[in-house]
């Protein structure tokens, strides 16, 4: 099968389309032919080497990617034969996802239901249910004001529609002035370029002071976020896009986290995002894919700021 490999960590190309030996399933695993791959952000960096895990770089030769969607091809020992010809989404464990052919946990799968795409599965399966349970950590309020920062992101394009269906008042914000019909066809009432000086006195001046930040950027952009929170207000912050995390205000609450899910709650999560995009309510924003042989420009134009919602890979 073709696959994309690594075997040094660095810029995007290191990443090569190579020949590889077909995977095989192994007991309680699954063989899953793969129409579509989710790239994160975190695995490019994984892939330079850096970011928050980079004390605990992976052993290569690897194969990057952990979100595939496709169908059941074969089983390992003892694993349900029934599961063959299932479309389903799934994780794999951290390793494997840029391929033809991706072995996963059995008890990882999550099926696609009806009225869902194979495609908006999978842009759906990590960053939905992240959007799922920070929205529900921050109990978000009808009529409260929300801003949203990296508003038509992955993850960001999502809370956006989930803020604004829970009846709140929503502000996305990113970076360039072209995303602000985007955002605001997802539900946000306003849009604000973040590239701009005193963005963050604009939304306060709007809303009075925010109720809540989703704050999935850090560094400036972040500490400029917590300054558009009204004294009392709660932030979720859950991502460092731009390196480092942002430092807690005196002013604002920070939203417990509450530990990492189970794995069995991490597919309640995944579950319960395909549920809502099955029922209208979601929507994944998939503003680019690549064929496989592209995994490195992929890699580039997320780096480079260039990608609007999720990113796709197609074997």
């Amino acid at each position: 099968m073709r696959a994309v490999v690594m075997d040094r960590f660095g810029g995007p190309e290191v990443l090569r389309l190579q020949e590889v030996e077909d995977p095989v399933p192994g007991p309680g695993q699954v063989l899953v032919t793969v129409d579509y791959a989710g790239i994160t952000y975190v695995e490019t960096q994984v892939r330079a080497g850096r970011g928050p895990a980079a004390h605990q770089r992976p052993p290569l030769p690897r194969v990057p990617g952990n979100a595939v969607g496709g169908r059941v091809s074969a089983v390992g020992p003892g694993t349900d034969a029934a599961l063959v010809g299932q479309a389903v989404v799934t994780t794999t464990g951290g390793t494997g996802g840029y391929a033809e052919l991706a072995v996963a946990p059995a008890e990882n799968l999550v099926p696609v239901p009806a009225g869902v795409t194979l495609r908006d599965a999978v842009a759906l399966l990590s960053d939905g249910r992240t959007a799922v349970l920070l929205h529900r950590q921050a109990e978000v309020r009808p009529g409260e004001w929300v801003l949203v920062e990296a508003a038509a992101g992955g993850v960001g394009s999502l809370l956006v529609q989930l803020a604004a269906a829970s009846g709140a008042k929503v502000v996305g914000a990113a970076r360039g002035p072209g995303k602000e019909a985007l955002v605001t066809s997802l539900g946000a009432l306003a849009y604000v370029d973040y590239s701009k000086p005193g963005w963050e006195r604009e939304v306060a001046q709007m809303s009075g002071g925010v109720d809540l930040v989703f704050d999935g950027v850090g560094g400036v952009v972040g500490a400029q976020g917590m300054r558009a929170v009204r004294p009392g207000g709660r932030a979720s912050v859950y991502g460092m896009a731009s390196g480092s995390w942002t430092e807690p205000a005196p002013h604002v609450t920070v939203v417990p986290g509450g530990g990492a899910p189970t794995p069995a709650e991490t597919r309640a999560l995944a579950a319960e995002a395909l549920a809502h995009a099955a029922a209208g309510r979601l929507r994944p924003v998939i503003g680019q894919t690549y064929p496989l042989a592209e995994a490195a420009e992929a890699h580039r134009a997320i780096e480079a700021r260039a990608t609007v919602g999720k990113t796709l890979l197609i074997p």
